[in-house]
Order: structure tokens, then C-alpha cells, then sequence
């Protein structure tokens, strides 16, 4: 997997934000998911480097940017991405959002339009953000039962505690497990890859904020249990791709179907029969033939 040196630019927000680059052409933002930095990235950038420019970049807290400050939203990300875009004079280009990076694409694409003429979303968290649920004794979720506090969400058995102690022990083998049965069971990474994956995971600082900000993430025009609703969605006027798999374990397909939905005939939905949460993997020969035609 080839591998892109990394760059820093610094905010007016007093943060550092890390980012890389491959290829001359034109320009295209790569924005990453939660537990993952932009070397996730390389396999995109080495397939589309001939035909555009890849900026992939480093959310605050993220592979090697700063995190001098907590942050509550994912509107707060989008703030740090805008003032990176402004630097590199970066003006009304695709952008495409992973995940969790999908809802930081969605804010950056309603409170600055100017920014993204084409709007991408990977295996994107909803509209409606992403749910944390309280546990019971049996060890299944509460579904009637949505923990909306930072406090909570940093008590929570399954997707906070366990991963938090991961990463203060360097505990690479839970992670690469985790990610295997979650994310990767479609089709394997080669060792070498993942350890370059790893070493971007484990420089992850802002866990807690990450996923209280997806909770609290809301552009639906309905409360969705913890945050009311913002209507943004009304704001994303651009044309907007969504590529969504069918086997995605982390992201259910129906939120997919409800962003295209809700953007009508702005909206392209590309269906991965074979694909889970990790298209980038997964699919990437039709990932790569599919964002070629939409860029």
C-alpha cells in the first residue's frame, strides 16, 4: 500500500491539522470516520492520485493534529476543516465524508456551501446522528434508552470503555479484533496495512467527544432522543452521492435510504451488494469506477 507523507497547517483556532496530498489534479476532500485517521485513505488515493488531487486530512484529536481543546458537535470539526480549506484555498470542491467523517461533511456542506460543490457520503451516519443506548443486565441494548451525556456515554460497556483501555494499554490485538468482526469481515487487510491503520488508530485522543457529538448530531427536522432538530438537511442543495453497503454492520442501510429520501432528486444512492462499513476495502474497484464518474 503506498503510503503519503504528512503535512500541518495551523488554525486560526490555535489547533494544528495534519493532512495529506497525493496527486495534481483537481482537488477533492477526503474526510475519515471515528477511530481511524487519513491513512485509512491510501487505497482511494492511490487509485484516483492520476486523475485528481486527494486532500485527506486528520479530524482534531486525530491522527497527528492537535486536540488542545474538547469539542461537543461535529459542527466543530467542520469549523477546523473550513479554516484548513481557507488556507489551502480550497474553494467549492467534492468532498467526501466516511462515516462519522460523513456528518462532518453534511456540517461543513450546510454552514458552508461555498466550500463543497459535490457532496459524498461513505457508509455515512444518518441524518439523525448516531444513537448510544444504555446496556441491561442480559448485556443487550435498551433501545427505549439513549444515553445524551458525556458522563454516560464515558461509562458505556461496549463502545467507550473497552476501546479506551485498548488504547492505554497499546492493546493492537483487541482493536484488530474488533475491527475484523465489525468493520473488515467482508474481506481481510493485509497484516502490513493494518499495522499502518493501527498506528493511526492508537493516536486517537478524543473518543468520548467523538461519539457525544454523534449523538447530539441532528439534521432531521424531529428531536431524535437527545438533540432536537435542526432542519440542515434542508440546507444541503448540492448534489450529493451516497454509497452505502449492504453488509455494513456499523450503519444500518436504511439510513441511507432515508438521506436520499429526504434530498430527493439532489441525491444519488450507489448500492454495494458485497460492501459492509469499510467500502474503501470492501469494494473498491467499484468504489473507485462509480466516485470516477460522479467527480
Amino acid at each position: 500500500m503506498k503510503q503519503y507523507p504528512v503535512q500541518f497547517a495551523k488554525l486560526p483556532s490555535a489547533e494544528t491539522m495534519a493532512y495529506r496530498v497525493a496527486g495534481e489534479g483537481r482537488p477533492v476532500l477526503l474526510i475519515h470516520g471515528n477511530q481511524s485517521a487519513s491513512p485509512h485513505w491510501f487505497p482511494l488515493m492511490e487509485r484516483l492520485e492520476n486523475d485528481f488531487q486527494l486532500i485527506a486530512v486528520d479530524l482534531i484529536g486525530c491522527g497527528d493534529s492537535s486536540y488542545n481543546k474538547r469539542f461537543d458537535s461535529l459542527y466543530e470539526l467542520a469549523v477546523h476543516v473550513d479554516q484548513l480549506m481557507e488556507i489551502l484555498g480550497l474553494q467549492s470542491i467534492p468532498v467526501i465524508g466516511w462515516s462519522t467523517g460523513g456528518g462532518v461533511a453534511m456540517e461543513l456542506a450546510a454552514s458552508f456551501p461555498e466550500r463543497v460543490s459535490h457532496l459524498l457520503l461513505l457508509s455515512s451516519v444518518g441524518l439523525g446522528g448516531y444513537p448510544v443506548y444504555n446496556f441491561g443486565a442480559d448485556g443487550k441494548p435498551i433501545l427505549s434508552e439513549r444515553l445524551c451525556t458525556k458522563e454516560q456515554i464515558a461509562e458505556h460497556p461496549v463502545s467507550v470503555k473497552p476501546v479506551l483501555a485498548a488504547y492505554e494499554a497499546g492493546n493492537r490485538e483487541f482493536m484488530k479484533s474488533v475491527w475484523n468482526s465489525v468493520i473488515y469481515q467482508m474481506k481481510p487487510v493485509p497484516d502490513a496495512d493494518f499495522e499502518i491503520y493501527l498506528d493511526a488508530m492508537f493516536k486517537q485522543r478524543n473518543l468520548i467527544d467523538i461519539i457525544y457529538a454523534l449523538s447530539q448530531f441532528n439534521f432531521k427536522h424531529e428531536s431524535n432522543g437527545c438533540a432536537p432538530g435542526t432542519g440542515k438537511v434542508d440546507r444541503l442543495t448540492m448534489p450529493v452521492t451516497i454509497l452505502q453497503g449492504m453488509k455494513d454492520l456499523v450503519v444500518p442501510y436504511v439510513w441511507a435510504d432515508e438521506i436520499k429520501a429526504a434530498l430527493g432528486d439532489k441525491a444519488t444512492l450507489h448500492r454495494f451488494e458485497n460492501g459492509g462499513h469499510s467500502l474503501l476495502t470492501d469494494s473498491l474497484d467499484e468504489l473507485e469506477t462509480i466516485l470516477k464518474e460522479a467527480l
